[in-house]
């Protein structure tokens, strides 16, 4: 082999390479967003919470810590949806639950489709924050012009670390796309006046053949 096609092998090779680099970085890209929420839904890293419901735990109330419990709601740019909260601020006690009512607003004359993505802050009170009822845990479907009130029904936990005095709940609305499902044969078949082969079969039955042609 002599220089030339060394140097064409060469090249080969560092195009190889250089495209199998490019397939691993973009598939560990695309795989890094889900790989992370995930990591954050096991630690409780940077606030995300684990859209589950939970169970009441049925401990005495620390009456001797007051907690403050903040909430702010962010609307989207992609939801016409308005998110409003029956109180900014509350103050609970560690094993006490709480209930506070959220509104959402649809501001268009379409129905719309969007979900409550929370997160909390700190990040650390996370694990000790315990959800009983809560509208994040499904997507909300409004009417135009629809407006719906649903509880959050929640829990602090007595070992949150004596540290925390402010716990804030943060719930930002994203939307969620639908489509159309297509029409089943069933309700294309009512929607649509039914064909009679019967009838089509004795039409042609009724014809008149001439000349070895059908009239």
């Amino acid at each position: 082999m002599d220089s030339r096609d060394q140097a064409q092998v060469g090249v080969r090779r560092t195009v190889i390479r250089t495209i199998a680099v490019l397939i691993g970085m973009f598939a560990f890209a695309f795989a890094l967003v889900p790989l992370y929420d995930v990591f954050c839904r096991i630690t409780g890293l940077n606030g995300k919470v684990d859209a589950t419901a939970q169970s009441i735990v049925h401990e005495e109330v620390d009456e001797t810590r007051v907690i403050n419990v903040q909430f702010i709601t962010r609307g989207s740019p992609g939801l016409p949806w308005r998110m409003s909260v029956e109180t900014h601020q509350m103050s609970v006690h560690p094993g006490q639950m709480a209930e506070v009512d959220f509104t959402f607003t649809n501001n268009s004359h379409s129905e719309n489709w969007g979900r409550a993505v929370p997160s909390v802050s700190p990040s650390n009170a996370t694990p000790h924050l315990r959800k009983i009822s809560c509208f994040c845990f499904q997507e909300q479907h409004l009417q135009g012009n629809e407006r719906l009130t649903i509880p959050l029904v929640f829990q602090l936990a007595r070992d949150l670390p004596a540290d925390i005095n402010t716990v804030t709940l943060v719930y930002t609305l994203y939307p969620v796309a639908h489509e159309i499902q297509n029409a089943s044969l069933d309700s294309l078949l009512n929607d649509h006046p039914k064909y009679d082969f019967n009838n089509d079969s004795n039409n042609n039955s009724n014809k008149t053949q001439v000349s070895g042609e059908t009239i």
